[in-house]
């Protein structure tokens, strides 16, 4: 009861899209499609078939929660190489301005000029 109270919960919070669309497309041929439905709407006999049954439920919530950590890992990745670019063009900012800073060293220099 618990899974398909969250299947349903995670069904409401779907948008539009998501509730019309199909996450992934099948790769199963359309009688392949007819025939796993058919199987999924029969009353199964054994325990574990009805306790799988309601789990398939809850297959799209789990790929749309996979797609979401491959996307976490995918910006924490891009995350780090800014923050090493980062770093890289402050070191050649600071070399820049320490080579146009006047010092003390280039005052007492005598002028060209």
């Amino acid at each position: 009861q618990r899974v398909l109270r969250l299947a349903e919960m995670c069904r409401r919070l779907e948008t539009e899209e998501e509730k019309v669309l199909p996450f992934y497309p099948s790769s199963l041929a359309e009688e392949e499609q007819q025939d796993a439905q058919r199987v999924l709407e029969e009353m199964p006999v054994e325990p574990l078939a009805q306790a799988m049954r309601d789990y398939v439920r809850l297959e799209q919530f789990w790929q749309r929660f996979n797609k979401a950590k491959l996307e976490e890992q995918a910006l924490e990745r891009e995350r780090v190489a800014l923050s090493r670019r980062n770093g890289r063009l402050r070191e050649l900012l600071r070399q820049y301005l320490v080579g146009i800073s006047v010092s003390q060293e280039v005052l007492g220099q005598p002028k060209p000029l």
